[in-house]
């Protein structure tokens, strides 16, 4: 813990009226205004050198009428100007008799014991000796600390608060009581305890461990008698880890704040102000423990986002005024605010010598209910028209008995009804049982996107199967391992999987040419596994995780909608429906994603399970918005889901076409979601609804929906939304308490779409999911951060390990890097996320560092290349002498310098537009032989370098040419610019 000091004059200047404080003192009898006048009078020629007036007006109304009090508060809060004396008395004399004392002071002119001094002899409570005209010395302070105290940011953005921009300078006042054993006469006690409080309470707001909260107390010393400024401002950074007891907390801040830790030099300043972000939002005004709280006004506008003051209620008890500036904090988060601090001072007060600052615990048992049940969704989960406990397979024979002949599958140019589509699994199940499929066991699915794709999923459910999607573009090496992983003995691929001991590989061909498709019999029950999908794991593998058919059931049932019918449905913005897409019949959905990425359950079984018309987007025109859009608008698609960076490109494409989309719902998921681009969206597609969705892998994919207005886009809103019926969340602290509402933790999901587990890893999956102590049964404890607002939405603030998310994919950083460090010419790793200077996502990119300088980048980054896919694979990789490390010993990701461009290659002479595009889009020197992706490129890019060469009049090159052609002179060659 430190503290430093500043004069009053450095005080930060929000506006004229929070320099100054007023004090009222009522005076029975109308007071002497003569002898006032002559009082004031003498003591102002003697001490600012001119004479000071008393102004006295009479009110024609008792005193405490609702006249006589709209009278006094105009002039307690009307501001006085620094200059000249800084001061104004006012006598205001009521029709009763009875009148008020109204002093208003500049804080660079006269302190609040100055004030308070001037009203005692004015009012002949001290004798007027007691006035010392003389001017003392002033305290003698770093000149650099000064400079640095009146450049301070004493404000700043408060993100568990919901300011109001058009307030102003206006401040709020939140007053609550101050419980516990404080002895009367310890005012230096209770303003101590009421610092640490307010640190403890600060700390748990903001996830710091060192909040620094600024005080305004008395130099040492003060001459007794004298008028003028002696205050000074205290920076104090308590430490919340432990280390220190909170009595010992207590301690220290009464130290500091009562002068005896001796003055700060501007540099503990500097890095006083470093741990607080570069803002204080919380001071305190430390020496207004005189008199009832009543009589003064310590700040006419709040000089910090929450100004703090101690006071007496009238019959002695303590109070705090919680001063809030309404720009920055509104009422409810001020009462919070207050009501915690209070809880926090009451613990401090009565706890023992041993209490951490851990264990004090703010909410109440009532708070503590209210807050739980904001992460409750709205409605519960019920059936419509169907049990949720069924299996996928189950559902889908529903609706082939509703509509056999309806189109249930479009695809490489020829379509499946929904009893041809029943037809070809039931086939292709018979196949995989005759290949020695068991029901329970895994089968290894991996397809290009294509009818055969989804047509063998539903094979392996009917066979009673889960399936394993394995995306094609992976190296051999990751399908090795999952195959080894998962003990599958039998896949379904084209014929290209890496083969394995003991490994069965089955043609798509095989199963659709079997003849039995004869009854399978029993195949099991709805708590089966349905899928396996491998996500990425901090380990240095990926980890399989278990979600059982009921699961995806339930997710159907919380969105699809009460009355499903031929007309697609849905209430854009409509929060009625929150969670109620209208999903049926009447729906066409495109299949976007990759079958290893989870999006894809949802886009194919919520399109067969409600009944309607799926459309599986083949590979590359998925990665060509252009060609994408045509298909959305061709097939009249309805359903959209996306992640935010592919839905900018399509955006981008449909910008200036003729010709409108279909699409009525978007759905949102795989990354944070950006909602500022979207006004342009709403206008060309007003009936469109836009829907975000916070999803994990191990909550089957969704978990939150928030529908996004147009309202939400101008705001910038991050709110993902409430939970989906049947699903529920929580924000816990580290010790797994619920986090009071607007305060970060970390995101827990319980209910309905929590997984089984990860496959063979009980360990991992006993930490990650564990009992749920507030409903039963299991929670996933997500890694992610985020905060629970009070009108129960959930903000999603990130994670809080390494992982991250680019362009949809969830990466774990460590896993890249255990890989780097599996190359033998590599000592140690680095891997960090760079977005570049705007956070485009088109440049969000994995950069890689290695040790040591003698590596090379491009040979470590090939064998990488043959263990991750694509969008693990950092797209620059630097070799350094040493990895830089902060003085903890850990690595110092601000010093590590920018990613290496990667060699140009030698090549012949190619165009030099071509060549400068590639150049001006990459950032780095371009060969003719140099591979687009190796030197940083990906989809968004490759995207962005089509429409660039169309800009310049160069042939545009279909976006499979430049996956199949990554070079400048391979590329050349197609377009016959050799």
């Amino acid at each position: 813990m430190y503290r430093t000091s500043r004069p009053a004059d450095a005080w930060p200047s929000t506006s004229a009226s929070g320099h100054c404080h007023a004090r009222r003192t009522r005076l029975p009898g109308g007071g002497d205004a003569v002898l006032m006048a002559r009082i004031l009078e003498a003591a102002s020629l003697a001490w600012w050198g001119e004479p000071l007036r008393l102004w006295t007006e009479r009110v024609p109304a008792p005193a405490g009428s609702a006249t006589a009090n709209r009278r006094l508060d105009a002039e307690l809060f009307r501001p006085v100007a620094a200059g000249g004396a800084g001061l104004r008395a006012v006598l205001l004399g009521y029709a009763d008799g009875a009148a008020d004392l109204v002093l208003v002071a500049h804080r660079a002119r006269l302190d609040a014991a100055s004030l308070r001094m001037v009203a005692d002899v004015l009012t002949e409570r001290a004798p007027y000796e007691r006035f010392r005209p003389e001017e003392p010395g002033r305290v003698v302070v770093d000149d650099e600390a000064v400079k640095r105290w009146r450049e301070a940011d004493y404000s700043g953005v408060v993100e568990w608060a919901a300011g109001d921009s058009g307030a102003g300078d206006r401040t709020g006042v939140v007053t609550v009581a101050l419980g516990g054993s404080a002895p009367e006469d310890g005012s230096a006690d209770v303003v101590a305890k009421v610092a640490v409080a307010a640190g403890l309470v600060l700390g748990r707001y903001e996830g710091r461990p060192r909040p620094v909260v600024a005080g305004l107390t008395g130099v040492p010393g003060r001459p007794a008698g004298a008028l003028g400024v002696f205050e000074a401002g205290v920076l104090l950074a308590l430490d919340l880890s432990g280390a220190s007891t909170v009595a010992e907390l207590v301690a220290e801040s009464a130290r500091i704040i009562g002068g005896d830790g001796g003055w700060c030099d501007a540099r503990r300043y500097a890095d006083l102000c470093a741990e607080a972000g570069g803002r204080v939002l919380v001071g305190l005004l430390a020496g207004e423990l005189d008199g009832p709280a009543g009589d003064r006004v310590p700040c006419q506008t709040a000089p910090f986002p929450l100004t703090l003051v101690p006071g007496r209620a009238e019959d002695g008890g303590l109070l705090l005024d919680v001063r809030h500036r309404l720009a920055d904090v509104d009422e409810e988060s001020a009462r919070r605010f207050a009501r915690h601090l209070a809880r926090a001072y009451e613990r401090l007060t009565d706890a023992g010598d041993d209490l951490v600052p851990g264990d004090v615990e703010l909410l109440d048992e009532p708070e503590r209910r209210h807050v739980i049940g904001l992460g409750r969704p709205a409605r519960p989960l019920s059936p419509r028209g169907e049990r949720t406990d069924r299996r996928i397979e189950d559902v889908f024979a529903a609706r082939v008995a509703d509509r056999p002949e309806a189109v249930a599958l479009v695809g490489e140019h020829h379509s499946l009804t929904y009893a041809e589509l029943d037809e070809r699994a039931t086939r292709g199940a018979a196949a995989l049982r005759a290949a020695g499929v068991r029901p329970g066991e895994r089968v290894g699915v991996c397809l290009e996107r294509s009818p055969d794709l989804v047509v063998t999923m539903l094979a392996v459910l009917k066979a009673g199967a889960a399936y394993v999607p394995m995306d094609p573009a992976y190296p051999a090496d990751r399908l090795t391992f999952t195959a080894r992983d998962a003990a599958l003995r039998v896949v379904v691929a084209d014929g290209k999987f890496p083969r394995g001991d003991g490994l069965t590989v089955v043609t798509p061909e095989r199963l659709a040419a079997h003849g039995d498709d004869g009854p399978s019999g029993e195949v099991g029950g709805s708590g089966d596994a349905a899928y396996v999908i491998y996500t990425s794991g901090s380990t240095g593998r990926p980890k399989g995780v278990v979600v059982p058919h009921r699961n995806v059931v339930a997710l159907l049932s919380a969105t699809a909608g009460d009355t499903p019918g031929d007309t697609p449905g849905g209430t854009p913005g409509g929060t009625e429906t929150e969670n109620d897409f209208g999903l049926g019949p009447g729906d066409t959905w495109a299949n976007f994603h990759s079958s290893a990425f989870d999006f894809s359950v949802w886009e194919i079984w919520g399109a067969l399970l409600t009944g309607a018309r799926l459309v599986v987007v083949p590979y590359w025109i998925s990665r060509s918005p252009e060609e994408f859009r045509d298909l959305l608008a061709r097939e009249r698609v309805t359903v959209l889901n996306q992640t935010p960076s592919a839905f900018a490109q399509l955006m981008e494409a449909d910008r200036g076409r003729a010709e409108r989309l279909a699409v009525r719902l978007v759905i949102f998921g795989g990354e944070p979601l950006d909602v500022r681009p979207l006004p342009g969206w709403f206008d060309r597609y007003p009936d469109c609804r836009l829907v975000n969705m916070y999803g994990i892998t191990e909550t089957t994919v969704h978990v939150t929906a928030q529908t996004v207005t147009r309202r939400e886009a101008l705001a910038g809103s991050r709110s993902v939304g409430r939970a989906l019926p049947g699903w529920h969340v929580y924000v816990l602290d580290e010790r797994g308490r619920p986090a009071p509402c607007g305060v970060p933790g970390e995101i827990y999901v319980g209910g309905a779409g929590v997984a089984t587990g990860y496959l063979g890893l009980p360990e991992l999956t006993e930490q990650r999911f564990v009992p749920d102590p507030f409903a039963g049964g299991r929670m996933y404890r997500s890694g992610d951060g985020g905060r629970l607002r009070p009108d129960g939405l959930l903000e999603h603030l990130g994670r809080l390990d390494t992982q991250v998310k680019v362009r949809g994919f969830r990466i774990e950083l460590d896993e890249v890097r255990n890989v780097l460090l599996d190359d033998p010419s590599v000592t140690s790793a680095a891997v960090v996320l760079r977005d570049g200077e705007t956070g485009d996502a088109a440049l969000t990119r994995l950069a890689a560092y290695v040790t040591p300088q003698g590596a090379d980048p491009a040979a470590v980054r090939r064998r990488a290349a043959k263990v991750l896919p694509e969008h693990m694979l950092p797209a620059t990789i630097t070799a350094l002498p040493a990895l830089p490390l902060t003085v903890n010993g850990k690595l110092d990701v601000r010093s590590l310098p920018e990613p290496a461009p990667a060699p140009a290659a030698a090549g012949e002479d190619l165009t030099g537009t071509l060549t400068a595009l590639w150049e001006s889009l990459l950032g780095v020197p371009v060969g003719g032989d140099d591979n687009f992706f190796e030197l940083g490129g990906n989809s968004l890019l490759a995207i962005r370098l089509v429409y660039a060469m169309r800009e310049r009049g160069l042939p545009a090159p279909p976006m499979r040419e430049l996956y199949l052609h990554p070079t400048v002179n391979g590329l050349a060659r197609v377009l016959g610019h050799e």
